[in-house]
């Protein structure tokens, strides 16, 4: 017999031999029906394997992330079969799951695949999977492996398999096809009712400009066809919102091939958004004992390998600047933490000196492949809310809670509220290939569950998700689509300050190393602008978008009107300008409508007889005529309750 724990903490006793879904079964038979795939023991596994040792076991469904890549990831399968049918000799490569779905990607030879090939695909790939053939795995020598793919020559997983070990190579049959493949499906074809091709593209074998360009054919799969027509309709919706195209309608950001690829320049409305944001987080922040500073673009190529940034992150790196020292070199900032530290260590630190909380808006650089940039979520160069809490142990779950504090205050005043807190801690069977004792890092670990338990949050936890040097808790964020982001991280790190030998001198008169909390509530301001644009169709808070309103008169007449008014709501810190070409006011209407400006007021006769104004909405509401105090007094009520609805303790 062994123990089988399940994620409620309750122990199935079972003999060796039983399968995950044996035990779904066990549970119930509308479990058993909607099981797809099992994580046992941190790895997926199938819910055919036979379990024959003690463990964790969590099953898993279309609603768990990983139930939906065992889905995607057999769906790969189906679509590498449909490929070989219509285009029998094509070479196959890899095929995985991504975040949304699926991609293959194969060597045509003299083929191409069309937009209009996509529909045959699709039904030939349903035909398949209404076989219901089961996805079952095998083990191969790897002399069987290569001599399987040199019958096709099949340079690219005679690749794959000549750097796997032998003993450790598995093949994964399905209906008359068969994969290399190291596991982790649905039980059969049959659990999949729906599917779409959505592109094809370019990519190079292994992401190696040097290596022969692939074509990737991407994919989705449902179990059900009503998830797909959801799914495409979000699509729909999200080409209107793309950042990308309302940046562009809304004059807030550009990009140059002449000043380089992932290289955000930001237009005079961009950046006034972007100092409305850092304004709003450096108040939150100064309330909350932050104090400022600032660091250099540049650092010594020894800063990054005494943090062991050089090591892990060099080749994601720009390369080192060279001057006519050849003893010195510098990267580009790829992090602001090691010049932090730097700070840290300008002075001797006492225990009362602590906690220590710097803040800075730092840039910093990273190397993206061009293929791999994408608008303001992709880029090469990025803004990060960056701050470093350095603290005395006992100090670490306090801070962590009041950061918690100031993730959801930016939450909620950015109409953010749906999201998750994900806990990320040490993967408990592979503990070598992080840093640190087991103490503090039980401690750390600790003090997060307790701080994002006592606030409160929606949690998961996801077991080997750390960071090399220490748990963290991640927020993940649903937008107006339904979409999940990553928005919002707070990091305990042991690692820097023993590498920086920071120190602080305890009330008993020795030396301690202090804790270390990195937090980053925007995460970067290019990629931060980017999902609020999408989450909030451009329509940004009143009290955040660089324009709140555009005085529209109604000939050239009332031109010198309409800026006497510009004039007098600015007074009232009420933002905008004056429309006064020489075009009808409708299509001034029209025009600024797609540059999301939330009020129009237009100026004619009447107003000016009255000293009113007509007030429209964005979106088309009429608000009438009112004077120039009482609209003031609206914008700054519909100001005041944005901002009411999120609080910093």
């Amino acid at each position: 017999m062994i123990k089988i724990t399940l994620p409620d903490g309750s122990v199935k006793e079972v003999e060796k031999g039983t399968t995950p879904l044996d035990i779904a079964k066990s549970i119930s038979e509308g479990l058993a029906r909607n099981v797809l795939s099992a994580k046992f023991n941190g790895k997926i596994i199938e819910v055919t394997t036979p379990l024959t040792e003690d463990g964790t076991l969590k099953l898993l469904t279309w609603d768990d992330d990983e139930g939906k890549q065992a889905f995607w990831h057999s769906s790969a399968h189906v679509l590498a079969q449909t490929l070989k049918y219509f285009y029998p000799n094509i070479k196959l490569t890899i095929g995985p799951a991504i975040e949304n779905g699926f991609y293959y990607d194969v060597d045509l030879g003299d083929e191409t695949i069309h937009e209009k090939d996509f529909k045959k695909i699709e039904d030939k790939f349903l035909e398949f999977a209404r076989k219901k053939a089961e996805f079952k795995m095998r083990k191969a020598s790897k002399q069987e492996a290569l001599e399987f793919y040199k019958k096709e020559n099949n340079l690219y997983k005679i690749e794959l398999i000549e750097g796997l070990n032998d003993g450790e190579i598995t093949f994964c049959d399905h209906d008359d096809f068969t994969d290399l493949c190291r596991g982790g499906h649905i039980p059969n074809t049959g659990f999949i009712k729906a599917v779409k091709i959505l592109n094809v593209a370019g990519a190079y074998w292994r992401g190696d400009e040097k290596n022969k360009q692939l074509t990737r054919v991407y994919g989705i799969s449902f179990p059900k066809q009503k998830m797909l027509t959801e799914y495409l309709h979000m699509l729909e919706e999200a080409k209107k919102r793309d950042h990308r195209k309302l940046g562009k309608e809304m004059e807030l950001f550009s990009f140059s091939q002449r000043v380089g690829q992932g290289l955000p320049l930001w237009l005079p409305k961009g950046a006034m958004l972007r100092e409305r944001l850092e304004r709003f987080m450096r108040n939150a922040q100064q309330k909350m004992g932050y104090l400022p500073v600032v660091t250099p673009h540049i650092g010594s190529k020894e800063l990054y390998v005494t943090s062991g940034h050089y090591a892990k992150y060099g080749e994601d790196s720009f390369q080192p600047i060279k001057t006519p020292d050849e003893n010195e070199e510098f990267l580009l900032k790829p992090m602001n933490c090691p010049h932090h530290c730097e700070i840290y260590k300008t002075q001797p630190r006492s225990y009362k000196d602590l906690p220590l909380r710097l803040a800075e808006f730092g840039t910093v650089y990273r190397y993206e492949k061009s293929g791999e940039l994408h608008g303001l979520t992709r880029v090469r160069g990025f803004t990060q809310d960056d701050a470093h809490l350095f603290c005395r142990p006992d100090q670490v779950e306090d801070e962590f809670k009041k950061v918690i504090d100031l993730v959801l205050y930016v939450f909620n005043a950015l109409g953010f509220d749906d999201y998750t807190a994900q806990i990320s801690l040490r993967d408990p069977e592979n503990k070598e290939k992080y840093i640190g004792t087991d103490e503090n890092w039980e401690k750390a670990e600790q003090a997060i569950i307790n701080a994002a338990k006592e606030k409160g949050l929606r949690t998961v936890v996801e077991y080997g998700e750390a960071a090399f040097y220490g748990p963290k808790l991640d927020f993940m964020v649903k937008d107006a689509l339904g979409r999940k982001w990553q928005l919002g991280t707070i990091q305990v790190d042991y690692n820097l300050p023993e590498r920086f030998e920071l120190e602080y001198v305890g009330s008993d008169n020795q030396k301690h190393r202090p804790v270390m909390i990195h937090r980053a509530p925007f995460g970067s301001l290019e990629r931060f602008v980017a999902l609020l644009i999408e989450h909030c169709g451009g329509n940004f808070p009143l009290w955040l978008t660089p324009e709140q309103i555009v005085i529209l008169p109604v000939s050239e007449k009332y031109n010198e009107n309409a800026q006497n008014i510009l004039n007098l709501l600015n007074n009232y810190d009420i933002r905008g300008f004056v429309d006064d070409r020489n075009e009808k006011v409708g299509k001034k209407i029209r025009d600024n409508e797609v540059k999301k400006i939330p009020f129009m007021l237009i100026v004619g006769e009447k107003e000016v007889e009255n000293n009113t104004v007509s007030v429209r909405k964005h979106g088309g509401e009429d608000l009438g005529s009112m004077s120039i105090e009482n609209f003031a007094g609206l914008v700054k009520k519909e100001i005041e309750n944005e901002l009411n609805k999120s609080k910093l303790n």
